[in-house]
């Protein structure tokens, strides 16, 4: 049972437990608790079948104090604009604890894009882009891909936003196909940022990374590719799930072979040999990695005391609900919270958008070794911040990013 509590619950929530233990500053907390800008756009478009159709899209963007807004856009039934403006919050701790010259933005449609063609999709893309070109650019907002968006998507935003500015602008976005100026290693990048997290709570753990088990939530871009990275490593997953339900072989699944059966039927239930199980039984698998990569609130006061991982990386946005976040901490579990597990895919966009700037073309050793570099330092800082003051990873994550954005406000002062 989900409690009743919306993301930007959870976000506000998180960023009052910061500033007390920030001490901030009344003014700055206010500051930061409400974005920038709200955008809420009308998108009028042409179905297939001659019919016109109205979506609601919008675009939240947080904070710019560090630099450009940066945050991805997501279509999904369900999208909000609560739930996007926490998001575009957790960006900004995000951009911040990777140390990365950027601020936080959201943004989403509410469609179901399983139920569009290619060619709807399209049409929906370049009129949303339209909608947004006053407030979107390299310099002031750089979109990236979200749940039930790709490289596609970026590649209609890139040419819809220079077909108005009259010549190519690459790095108006990120995510991008490599073919039109995107970064060998974004499309894995979010992924590759949770095991490499994954891999230094082991340690700390005196856990080694082969054989260990790992269980992932989620089958999308982000769960599949961990699942791929995790097996490639010599870890061993036991279980992997999306939106339909999930399956379990405590032998060893083959992350490949799933792929390509859920590329034939829709999902991975019903994969040969395995047991099918719910996500809520996913969840509660004893495993010693657990991969939250779906949806927000997924781990929540009912269920997180049946969690039986040993850790819990986060590749989802605010997977796991404060509350949670204590029993975590009462049972010994491990948790890389999101601002650090999943900020590998911001990362390499932020190496594409410089990249793109200079028209430069980094390879995937390269974009690989500066993303490890990058994730690691952020995960030792939090862990000493962590230590130091005894407080929850997520806690101390929370103190890095929000008191570099704070840090940042006040010496830029407020204008007028």
């Amino acid at each position: 049972m989900v409690e009743a509590k919306t993301a930007l619950d959870v976000a506000l929530e998180q960023l009052r437990i910061a500033a007390e233990k920030l001490d901030l500053d009344p003014g700055v907390h206010e500051m930061l608790k409400h974005p920038k800008r709200s955008l809420i756009v009308s998108i009028i478009t042409r179905r297939d079948n001659g019919e016109t159709s109205v979506f609601t899209g919008c675009r939240v963007q947080h904070n710019d104090a560090r630099g450009p807004f940066k945050g991805g856009i997501r279509y999904h039934p369900n999208v909000t604009l609560d739930e996007v403006t926490a998001l575009a919050m957790w960006m900004t701790w995000k951009c911040a604890v990777a140390d990365i010259p950027y601020g936080g933005a959201k943004g989403g449609v509410c469609c179901n894009p399983k139920e569009m063609s290619k060619g709807e999709l399209e049409r929906l893309t370049r009129r949303y882009t339209s909608l947004l070109l006053d407030f979107i650019g390299p310099y002031r907002d750089v979109p990236a891909p979200d749940v039930y968006t790709n490289a596609q998507t970026m590649a209609w935003i890139m040419d819809t936003f220079s077909q108005f500015k009259g010549y190519s602008v690459p790095e108006c976005v990120t995510g991008k196909p490599i073919s039109v100026g995107g970064s060998e290693g974004r499309a894995e990048a979010t992924s590759r940022g949770v095991v490499l997290c994954a891999r230094e709570a082991a340690k700390l753990l005196g856990l080694k990374m082969k054989d260990a088990t790992v269980a992932v939530q989620g089958f999308g871009s982000v769960g599949w590719n961990a699942a791929k990275i995790a097996n490639d490593w010599g870890c061993k997953v036991i279980a992997v799930s999306d939106s339909r339900g999930g399956i379990y072989f405590r032998e060893g699944l083959n992350p490949y072979k799933v792929y390509e059966h859920k590329s034939k039927t829709g999902s991975v239930v019903d994969y040969p040999r395995c047991r099918n199980i719910t996500n809520e039984e996913l969840l509660e698998l004893e495993c010693d990695v657990l991969i939250p990569a779906a949806l927000e609130n997924q781990i929540t006061r009912a269920n997180a005391d049946k969690i039986k991982a040993k850790i819990v990386a986060e590749g989802a946005n605010g997977p796991t609900t404060p509350e949670a976040d204590k029993v975590f901490h009462e049972k010994g579990i491990f948790l890389v919270p999101d601002i650090l597990a999943n900020s590998g895919g911001v990362t390499v966009s932020y190496f594409e958008w410089v990249q793109n700037l200079t028209r430069e073309h980094w390879t995937l050793d390269e974009v690989n070794r500066k993303l490890e570099v990058k994730i690691v330092k952020a995960f030792k800082d939090i862990h000493k911040i962590s230590k130091q003051n005894e407080e929850y990873m997520r806690t101390a994550a929370l103190i890095l990013g929000i008191g570099r954005v704070s840090e940042a406000i006040k010496t830029l002062g407020l204008w007028p």
